[in-house]
């Protein structure tokens, strides 16, 4: 293994680097300030033009569509070359989008290249490649524990040539904004196959009658617009055959190839988080003075600069494996490493947040410093794309096998 950053991704490192100087950061507060001028004016999920006018510089810069691997389409990057970028992106939870590499269309483009048909292409992954509109991702159901994605109820029956969807979902991502205009939905297409052959996974335009947007769901108080996460409901929604991904039955396998990519998206913007949350913390504690020393003097601030750096980097490392196992060996086998670094980045990055929230005192908490908002993000990843549970009965399991007699 040889994590030395290839030339092409230290061009783009420094590129990507100086954009985040002269055009993000400076950025963050325009976007805080357009997004409650929109809840003034009763249109909080109207998309912002600051993100909008930035889309536009990413673009002239040749910073845009970086994370397709194995592609005709995007920039060509290995999941090693991008997972640097994406770390970057990362330090600004919203900043993804500039890029037009944020979840769940990066998901939802992966998915469609992988496993769509030239018209799937054609009509849906094209505009998503381009900005021109956004997506969501059907899944998760409120009425079953869906961490055991076979409990999903969802039903997409075949009739004629159509297939009729009836379910209601939520943490539906991206649903709340209203650029999207394609879900991916997963839904039992025959519920007495084996287990792992009953779902299926279909496009459903967001316009088709019988989609219904029911509620916005808060992240720990925070409501992600425009972008949100929204509970759905799908009644008698009729769709074509020909909108059904790979044939009936292959939900799970179309699931498997989605999700590897996701997962560790999110485990490389969260390096990147915690990163500056560490940044912030060390400044704060350097300017800040108590019981006569600044608060970097005090051990206890020193012992947790030190444990987050050590976090940080091992998570790094583990991170720059998977995704050169990705790379040489491919998603599905390189499953052992994305589980356990989507144990372990949102994890470290919960603490490090935490830490930099105790330096910054009552600051940490209000909406003077991002780190509240930074830890709303990091805990709900504990459960996006698979709970921390899941992976690690994943990981024992084949640790148990390994030693198996």
């Amino acid at each position: 293994m040889d994590f030395e950053y290839t030339p092409r991704t230290r061009a783009l490192q420094d590129k990507l680097q100086a954009f985040m100087a002269e055009h993000i950061y400076p950025a963050e507060a325009r976007y805080d300030e357009e997004q409650a001028a929109n809840t003034a004016a009763g249109n909080r999920w109207k998309p912002l033009q600051v993100i909008e006018d930035l889309k536009v510089k990413a673009r002239a810069a040749g910073l845009w569509n970086l994370f397709l691997p194995e592609s005709e389409y995007g920039a060509g990057l290995l999941n090693q070359e991008y997972a640097p970028l994406a770390e970057i992106m990362g330090r600004v939870p919203w900043s993804s989008e500039v890029f037009n590499c944020s979840a769940p269309d990066t998901g939802n483009m992966e998915t469609i290249v992988r496993y769509g048909t030239a018209e799937h292409k054609k009509q849906w992954l094209e505009p998503l490649l381009d900005g021109k509109i956004r997506s969501a991702f059907a899944m998760t159901e409120p009425a079953v524990a869906s961490s055991d994605a076979t409990n999903i109820e969802s039903r997409i029956e075949r009739q004629g040539d159509d297939y009729i969807i009836n379910g209601r979902k939520w943490w539906t991502s991206g649903a709340g904004d209203p650029r999207c205009k394609i879900y991916i939905f997963m839904g039992k297409t025959d519920p007495t196959a084996p287990k792992h052959s009953q779902q299926s996974m279909i496009l459903v335009p967001a316009d088709t009658p019988g989609v219904k947007v029911l509620r916005p769901l808060h992240v720990m108080g925070y409501d992600d617009a425009p972008h949100g996460h929204m509970e759905v409901l799908f009644e008698n929604v009729r769709v074509p055959a020909s909108n059904i991904l790979l044939g009936e039955g292959r939900g799970f396998e179309i699931a498997q190839g989605r999700l590897g990519p996701g997962r560790i998206h999110h485990c490389m913007r969260l390096i990147g988080l915690a990163e500056r949350s560490l940044e912030l913390m060390c400044k704060r504690a350097s300017s800040r003075v108590a019981f006569g020393k600044t608060i970097a003097q005090q051990t206890v601030t020193q012992e947790r600069i030190a444990e987050a750096r050590c976090m940080i980097e091992q998570a790094r490392l583990l991170t720059m494996k998977a995704a050169w196992m990705m790379d040489v060996a491919g998603n599905k086998t390189a499953k052992l490493e994305i589980a356990m670094i989507k144990v372990v980045a949102p994890s470290m990055a919960c603490q490090v947040i935490d830490w930099a929230m105790q330096v910054h005192g009552g600051a940490g908490m209000c909406q003077d410093f991002p780190l509240a908002n930074f830890y709303a993000h990091a805990r709900t990843l504990r459960f996006a794309d698979g709970p921390d549970e899941v992976h690690r009965n994943a990981i024992a399991k084949w640790e148990l096998g390994r030693h198996a007699a």
